[in-house]
Parts: C-alpha cells; sequence; structure tokens
C-alpha cells in the first residue's frame, strides 16, 4: 500500500516522553531468569526460536494481522511530497514467506550465508526477516562500507548467495569486483 505525504505521523516533544524501557539494570540482573524470558517470548509452532517468527508471523497469523508492520518514508520529490509506503503484518509476512521460499528452492538452509546488498529499502527487510525465517546466517551490506571493505566481507564470509537490489547493482564496480 503506498500513500501520499498526509500519512505522515507527526509528533510533538511530549509525544516522544517515555519512561525507560530499563530503570534500575542491578535489580533487573538480580531477578533475571531464562526460564521467565522464554515464557515471555513464545515461540513458533513446534519450539525453538525464530526472530523473523517473533517479529512478523506471529502478528500475521493473529489480530494484528492488518495493523501496520513497517512505514517507508522515500525520498521527497521537488515539490517536497514523499511516498510513504506501508505494509501491514500480512502484508509484510506474504513477502517474508515468499523469499523464504526462494531462499529454500535455490537450496540454501539453515546455517547458509546470505549477504544482502541494498539500501535502506523495504526490500532489504524484507530479505533479513526472509532469512532469518529460513535460519540463514545473514549479513547485510551497505555502501558506506566502502569497496575494499565489501570485498573483505565478502570473500572472509564465503556465502554461497548474495542478494543485491538494483540500486546497489548501478551504484559502483564492487559488485563486478565481488568472487
Amino acid at each position: 500500500m503506498t500513500t501520499s505525504s498526509d500519512a505522515v505521523i507527526r509528533k510533538t516533544a511530549d509525544d516522544l516522553r517515555v519512561p525507560p524501557n530499563l530503570s534500575d539494570y542491578e535489580a533487573t540482573c538480580a531477578r533475571f531468569t531464562w526460564d521467565e524470558a522464554a515464557a515471555q517470548m513464545p515461540g513458533p509452532p513446534g519450539g525453538g526460536c525464530n526472530i523473523a517468527w517473533s517479529a512478523v508471523d506471529r502478528h500475521a497469523d493473529g489480530p494484528l494481522r492488518d495493523r501496520p508492520a513497517l512505514r517507508f518514508l522515500g525520498a521527497g520529490d521537488a515539490t517536497g511530497r514523499i511516498d510513504v509506503t506501508e505494509l501491514s503484518y500480512g502484508d509484510l509476512a506474504d513477502r517474508v514467506r515468499r523469499f523464504t521460499r526462494v531462499l529454500r528452492d535455490l537450496g540454501i538452509g539453515k546455517g547458509d550465508r546470505l549477504f544482502v546488498f541494498s539500501g535502506r529499502i523495504p526490500e532489504l527487510y524484507i530479505a533479513v526477516l526472509g532469512a532469518l525465517r529460513n535460519g540463514t546466517v545473514v549479513t547485510p551490506l551497505f555502501s558506506a562500507f566502502g569497496p575494499e571493505p565489501l570485498l573483505t566481507r565478502l570473500e572472509l564470509g564465503s556465502a554461497p548467495i548474495r542478494g543485491c537490489s538494483s540500486w546497489a547493482r548501478t551504484s559502483g564496480d564492487t559488485a563486478a569486483r565481488t568472487p
């Protein structure tokens, strides 16, 4: 779902004032148990722990399916109008699951490595969540690393698969120089 800049959320300084999540670190550490933490964080059907299931699937399969999960503000045009892309939990889950299926169809499974070279666009988050949902080790890469650090990460990580947005493919010669 894409809308115009009318959907931009505006907040005052008072709206941003929230209590801290961790006001007393020592007391929290003293009473912390892994059993209590696990009880507060349900796992996927069949057990285990999967961050993508916790972040997306459990909401998409419940009453939050139509609630916004991701709001992306694109670059403004000459008039200052900003494109807003909003994905509900259901929309995001559909795209994440589709990417998971693509990885599985390519033979990429649990423990395999994936590099994703992209700008900060919705597809980056979809790829990362889809890979995590698949049990794939994922490393996002950004052009800010520069060509040599990117090549070093790619060579050391020796991932069998790399994902790349069309922007990243045309933003320099690094992609052409990767092993």
